[in-house]
């Protein structure tokens, strides 16, 4: 059980494995004020950066679930290097069946809603770690602009127009779950670039350094068409955010 070997190729110098820089990440951790001591579980949570420097910054706790080995190791050496191994914890696993023990003030899956089968199935795997007033945190893709033909869907990694959402239709897909929408902090086309441009680099070096490998042929046809697929058509018409959440009240209860 691991990821195939071309995402962690292609990410291999990442942190964070979404279009969110470190300063949006930081900006989300200021905006929700979590407490000092607050349980946070990450479910599909990469190389923990989430986890690592917010328990650094925030005093926060918590443990993250991945199916790649390769990112869970940064993600161990990163929280040796912030020193904060012994606030946060990675377990190998797949996050698609994964509840908390006990319940967490934050249940978070930022950018990976495939393991609930789509929004509305995440949101309701996270819910069953969350602690009754909690957090969750969602990750997500939605339309910046309308596609408008099949070309442009599947240059952003969709198979139909429908795969996502545009962003009203997504904030009210949540209001529609039962769910206030708190918080939320969007990426830009810079982030977009830092995360998909660093990708060049990364598939580059390997490709320098591995020619005879059976997966050089996949990678130097990405690196050829990547770079003008993605200012054509994802930077272009493909936002990305993650969207704090509070479970509605019944009428008469706030």
């Amino acid at each position: 059980m691991d990821l195939p070997r071309n995402f962690t190729v292609r990410e291999s110098g990442h942190r964070v494995h979404n279009p969110f820089t470190e300063e949006d990440l930081a900006t989300l951790g200021r905006a929700l004020r979590l407490a000092p001591g607050s349980r946070i579980l990450d479910l599909a949570c990469g190389s923990g950066e989430l986890l690592c420097t917010w328990a650094r910054d925030h005093g926060t706790t918590g443990t993250g679930v991945d199916i790649s080995t390769v990112f869970l190791a940064a993600a161990r050496e990163r929280a040796a290097e912030l020193g904060v191994a012994d606030r946060v914890g990675f377990v190998h696993g797949d996050a698609s069946g994964h509840v908390a023990g006990a319940p967490v003030d934050v249940a978070a899956c930022v950018g990976a809603t495939w393991i609930g089968g789509g929004v509305a199935g995440t949101v309701e795997l996270l819910e069953r770690s969350v602690r009754p007033g909690g957090l969750l945190l969602v990750g997500e893709p939605y339309w910046r602009r309308e596609p408008p033909d099949l070309t442009t869907v599947e240059a952003c990694h969709a198979t139909a127009r429908d795969d996502y959402f545009a962003l009203p239709e997504l904030l009210e897909r949540f209001g529609e779950l039962g769910w206030d929408v708190v918080e939320m902090v969007l990426a830009d086309q810079r982030g977009w670039d830092r995360y998909v441009a660093a990708q060049w680099l990364n598939i580059r070096r390997w490709l320098d350094a591995n020619p005879g490998d059976e997966l050089a042929g996949e990678l130097r046809a990405e690196l050829t068409e990547g770079p003008a697929r993605h200012v054509r058509y994802q930077r272009e018409y493909l936002g990305w955010g993650v969207f704090a959440l509070m479970r509605r009240r019944p009428p008469g209860h706030g």
